[in-house]
């Protein structure tokens, strides 16, 4: 089977059930998270690997892995980590790595890569928990929508891209970090992103989540989020090429690695997060 039809066919499986899953929420939403976030985080670490890098990847995991878990306690009242808790993790990560590695395995450095390898997938895969249960949801409907918005939004930043691209694209965005990325597709992709953040706000949140945006809330969130979007699709294809691999894995068949179906979102859920909150306004 050529990788068209794997790429098409994954999608149709994929897509509903990750819906289904959001909409769902609790567990079965954390579950999502925590596995996306482990294996994310695992190929997060390879690429490090590849340029020399000595990462602990077994701490790694399992606590970007933990992190929707940690979040989901929070959300229940079962566990409130405070500031100093969460400081700690760098103490004891250094404790970890002196043991592992000793002072001439690079402590320093593995402790680096591992908090920013963490940080990077289970710490923004978990604003996707953070946007289900916004303060301002109510029901599940609502949660589920306003998860939806920066994930469509990444999606048709993508088409938006990809159009715009083939049809004006001559000039080169970034040749040395993604060769095939151009100025035409980048205003393609936020032209897209307004117009999809334009049609959440006027017909999909209003009767679902009792919520819209303003018109200036609705060009600076589509602008924002496209720029978001492109800047994490532009950093996993950095590492990737200072790896010297096309996929960050071959976890998904047609699609690469879980790291190249979510690496625009992994910095449009953050800041959808953060623009949904000063920019959401009631509307019943």
């Amino acid at each position: 089977m050529s990788e068209f039809p794997k790429r098409l066919l994954v999608a149709i499986v994929l897509i509903p059930i990750v819906v289904g899953v959001i909409y769902a929420g609790g567990p079965a939403l954390v579950t999502l998270l925590t596995v996306a976030s482990g294996l994310a985080a695992w190929e997060f670490f390879r690429l490090a690997q590849a340029r020399g890098a000595r990462p602990l990847m077994g701490v790694g995991v399992v606590a970007s892995a933990l992190i929707p878990v940690i979040v989901h306690a929070r959300y229940l009242g079962l566990w409130v980590p405070s500031v100093a808790m969460v400081a700690l993790a760098v103490p004891l990560l250094l404790t970890v790595a002196l043991f592992a590695r000793g002072v001439a395995g690079g402590p320093m450095a593995a402790v680096g890569t591992t908090l920013v390898g963490v940080l990077y997938t289970g710490g923004m895969l978990s604003f996707a928990y953070a946007l289900r249960y916004h303060d301002y949801v109510v029901d599940a409907k609502g949660g589920t929508m306003l998860v939806l918005l920066p994930v469509v939004v990444t999606w048709l930043n993508d088409t938006g891209a990809y159009l715009a691209g083939r049809a004006f694209g001559k000039r080169k965005l970034m040749p040395t970090v993604s060769p095939k990325k151009t100025w035409a597709g980048a205003y393609g992709a936020v032209v897209a992103s307004v117009l999809t953040t334009w049609l959440f706000a006027a017909y999909l949140l209003p009767p679902t989540a009792q919520l819209s945006l303003r018109p200036l809330g609705i060009v600076l969130v589509g602008l924002v989020l496209s720029v978001a979007a492109q800047v994490g699709d532009l950093a996993e294809s950095m590492f990737k090429r200072e790896a010297d691999v096309k996929d960050s894995s071959a976890l998904i068949p047609g699609h690469g690695g879980v790291l190249d179906r979510v690496d625009s979102l992994l910095f449009t859920l953050p800041v959808g997060y953060v623009l949904l909150g000063a920019y959401l306004v009631y509307r019943p």
